[in-house]
């Protein structure tokens, strides 16, 4: 990991769960063709003790990959790995209604 701050601050979250929940994040990723960085915040936004995320950016690819978040609407089949990585967050449907099961 590279010598920064923010690396400094991440290192504390790769532990086991940390691990497992980046390797969801690959598959959803790589099955949706959505840049990692997208899955993960329309996930963390959808959840419904969130009232909002923060993120930040460095770069103009970086803005536009956490830019995408606000069109996606995972899938059942996207949310389940990262429900089970994240030990059992289950909500990712915006909107009102009750969360996916």
């Amino acid at each position: 990991m590279p010598a920064s701050g923010r690396a400094e601050d991440a290192a504390a979250y790769l532990g086991r769960a940390g691990l497992a929940v980046l390797g969801a994040l690959d598959t959803v990723a790589e099955r949706t063709g959505e840049p990692v960085a997208a899955i993960a915040l329309a996930w963390l936004t959808a959840q419904p003790t969130v009232a909002a995320a923060l993120a930040s950016a460095r770069t103009p690819r970086q803005l536009t990959d956490l830019l995408r978040a606000t069109a996606l609407d995972l899938a059942p089949d996207d949310v389940a790995p990262l429900s089970a990585a994240s030990g059992g967050a289950r909500c990712c449907r915006r909107g009102p209604g009750p969360p996916a099961s």
